[in-house]
């Protein structure tokens, strides 16, 4: 399913540090709202990934992947070398082949 290959690409990207990949699969108007802050478009986001992220050694592992038209949502850990830091939600909203949206929830 194309929508689960996107999300894979989103995680892969932020693992890997591959902010170029990240980048291309998110439209130039994302927006990514989270209880502790908001970034209103794809440049910041990208930046604050590639340059603010106050841990960048950690990985996504995801739960579960629920798809319906053009909305995605992902339940996940982030963990620090195989240590669970946190539980995540995150719901997508895809616009022309592009993450247009993300809502992130955690705990």
């Amino acid at each position: 399913m194309a929508s689960a290959s996107l999300i894979r690409r989103y995680y892969d990207a932020l693992d890997h540090h591959d902010y170029d990949a990240l980048e291309e699969i998110l439209s130039p108007e994302f927006t990514q709202r989270r209880p502790d802050r908001t970034f209103e478009d794809r440049e910041a986001f990208v930046r604050f990934m590639r340059d603010k992220r106050p841990n960048p050694d950690t990985s996504h592992h995801l739960e579960s992947v629920v798809t319906a038209d053009d909305r995605i949502a992902v339940r996940g850990r982030v963990t620090d070398d195989g240590t669970a830091l946190f539980e995540f939600a995150d719901f997508f909203e895809v616009a022309d082949g592009r993450l247009a949206r993300l809502e992130t929830y955690s705990r």
